[in-house]
């Protein structure tokens, strides 16, 4: 997956064949934010303006912008699953948060590699 970072957001990266053009939206918030370019370097330029431009918008009409993720991630697992999570967390001296949360950054890590930086 194709991704952008810009002041804290990001946005994935598409291509579209038909039109021939790089495609993007700002990912994690639930305001619509788009934009496209023909070349890498213009998407990059476009996601900028486009987050700039959000920023913009919001102040204009009095609204707080969204910001991408909190922090907080709730989930449910099996069990069995937060059994055995829970054991490894307390065998590394670690709370489960801790633990869950180095286990995430592990998973995410390669994914981060592959992210491009606007």
């Amino acid at each position: 997956m194709n991704t952008l970072s810009y002041k804290g957001y990001s946005a994935r990266i598409d291509f579209d064949d038909q039109d021939e053009i790089f495609v993007g939206r700002i990912a994690g918030i639930s305001d619509v934010v788009g934009f496209h370019a023909d070349t890498v370097s213009e998407l990059k330029e476009a996601f900028a303006e486009a987050v700039e431009d959000y920023m913009e918008t919001c102040a204009r009409v009095d609204k707080e912008p969204q910001k991408p993720y909190s922090g907080k991630v709730m989930f449910r697992v099996d069990p069995e699953t937060h059994r055995r999570a829970a054991l490894a967390a307390e065998l590394a001296g670690k709370s489960l948060n801790q633990w869950a949360e180095e286990v995430l950054e592990k998973a995410t890590e390669s994914k981060a590699a592959s992210r491009v930086s606007a």
